[in-house]
């Protein structure tokens, strides 16, 4: 059976189909660079639009025999590489919900999110080496030559015929505030409008090659591919041996021609400490996009002066629509600012401010939360309708209408021009001695210490069972200051709450698989020193 005959009947020819959008490219331009990436020998090599649809359709046709029906999850575990994008368009085109997962996740976590989505197969490349996988869920591996079963789902009927554009592309697991992951479900439809309003600026161009590196398991890295293939760009897959270590980051990102790179700000701060002259040989990069978390202003000033000609775009948003605005910084970063500009959503969506009464702010400096009116909306929590209630709520300027919003738990203001500035998590706000402190506020105070290159901020119980502020500092080299600088710093512009009763420095701050500062392992940091460990 071809692929085109045996899914006829159930994968339409629309655009609103993460396998359409992105392989629009393959008939135009069957021989054009689709992927960049390190081959199993350890050298560059290339898969065209061309190579990259065979390999979809064979994937498709090998996954149409299991008999599974729309709908259906599929954990599709492995690196981000040509052969697991092509997996993913193979799981979107015949409607299965594919759920992106790292062969680094801890085996509990694995066995977690498949106890909660329940899927009819785990997907993982063929050099994985999983093998707790409960025995009542489908197994398979894949490589570039096909695919083998290792057990086989369990005879179903198909009761979908059809291909929707509201189906689930996709679950991402998150952390979840009860410590149990939570599935953020996107439809094709909500994703790709996600694409088309970010490409509607013009940020993907399709001569550009760009330069993922966030874990494929991270909506990041899907929104990197997607922009680039639904451009007919190419993209160019960082191994994560290359983030973090300056010279072979560097040396990638020259020998692939990048001319973009998409990433959280920290892939930069080993470049920028170690190896900032290497920025120079970085002669095709014309735009760095970064999101996840806010970028040290010392850090970006140093990577605008060692890269003059290129744009740097920062992008916000949370999982639940993807992202909602990426705003270009001024070029040069003025003295005088001290916090960066979201802008304004991208075309086809809408942000605005929510006071504590569920009115809308528009006073300029006034705070309030962000929600979001977007057709990228996510559709759910993965079995989780109380908190599906609690995050998609009655538009406050049209409650009657039926309309959901997302209400983001993100605090910010609007600048004198309607533009927003993030300024901290709702949930970040933590009440001590009665007063209501803004973790985030205390740790921007710190940062702004000379020669603090870092700083995190964690609100942790005290012996006596009350909240304590602790701060986690990194000094730039050649830098020092004990606790004492750094607080009678904080007590020139902060009342004597917001001042951390504990501060730890740090050759570094652990990070998580995403990139961002590791909050649990800071924990168990302090719980350690605590009791001596």
């Amino acid at each position: 059976m071809s692929a085109d005959r045996g899914h006829a009947a159930r994968a339409q020819g629309s655009a609103d189909n993460l396998y359409w959008f992105m392989m629009a490219s393959a008939k135009a331009h069957p021989h054009k660079a689709a992927v960049i990436e390190i081959d199993a020998n350890g050298n560059l090599g290339t898969v065209s639009y061309g190579q990259l649809d065979n390999q979809v359709r064979d994937f498709a046709a090998a996954l149409e025999e299991l008999g599974l029906d729309v709908g259906d999850r599929v954990v599709l575990e492995a690196n981000a590489s040509a052969r697991a994008i092509a997996m993913l368009l193979a799981c979107s085109w015949l409607g299965l919900t594919f759920i992106p997962a790292s062969p680094e996740t801890a085996d509990r976590r694995i066995l977690t999110i498949i106890d909660i989505a329940d899927p009819a197969l785990h997907l993982q490349a063929v050099e994985g080496h999983r093998a707790a996988i409960p025995a009542h869920v489908a197994a398979a591996r894949f490589c570039e030559h096909g695919l083998t079963v290792d057990r086989p789902p369990v005879p179903r009927i198909r009761h979908r015929r059809e291909v929707l554009p509201t189906d689930p592309a996709y679950i991402i697991f998150t952390s979840g505030s009860t410590g149990v992951p939570k599935g953020v479900v996107m439809s094709h439809r909500a994703v790709i409008s996600f694409y088309r309003g970010v490409l509607h600026q013009d940020i993907v161009r399709a001569d550009d090659r760009v330069a993922v590196t966030a874990p494929f398991q991270f909506d990041f890295s899907l929104a990197g591919i997607g922009a680039a293939l639904g451009s007919g760009a190419t993209v160019v897959l960082v191994p994560a041996d290359r983030i973090g270590r300056p010279e072979r980051f560097i040396s990638f990102l020259h020998d692939t021609e990048a001319t973009q790179v998409h990433g959280v700000p920290s892939i930069w701060r080993n470049v920028l400490k170690d190896e900032p002259d290497r920025l120079a040989v970085l002669d095709r990069l014309r735009l760095i996009l970064f999101a996840g978390e806010e970028f040290p202003l010392h850090e970006l000033r140093r990577l605008q002066c060692g890269l003059r000609k290129v744009d740097l775009m920062n992008a916000y948003g949370a999982t639940e629509t993807m992202a909602c605005s990426v705003t270009v910084i001024p070029d040069p970063v003025p003295d005088d600012v001290t916090r960066l500009s979201i802008g304004f959503a991208h075309a086809g969506a809408e942000m605005m401010i929510v006071g504590d009464g569920g009115q809308p702010v528009e006073e300029p400096g006034e705070v309030g939360e962000i929600y979001i009116r977007s057709p990228a909306m996510f559709t759910g929590y993965w079995d989780d309708p109380a908190g599906t209630r609690a995050a998609q709520v009655p538009d406050p300027l049209n409650p009657r209408s039926g309309e959901l919003v997302f209400r983001s738990g993100d605090l910010a203001y609007r600048g004198q021009h309607g533009e927003l500035y993030f300024c901290g998590r709702a949930d970040s706000q933590v009440q001590i001695r009665g007063n209501r402190v803004e973790l985030g506020e205390v740790e921007r105070r710190i940062a702004d210490f000379p020669g603090v290159a870092e700083a995190a901020m964690l609100a942790l119980p005290r012996p006596d069972g009350e909240l304590g502020l602790n701060a986690f500092v990194v000094m730039q080299p050649g830098c020092s200051a004990s606790g004492t600088d750094l607080r009678a710093f904080c007590a020139e512009t902060l009342p004597g709450y917001m001042i951390p009763a504990h501060i730890h420095i740090m050759e570094e701050l652990p990070l998580n698989d995403n990139g961002k500062v590791d909050r649990a392992a800071l924990t168990a940091f302090t719980q350690s020193a605590r009791h001596g460990a």
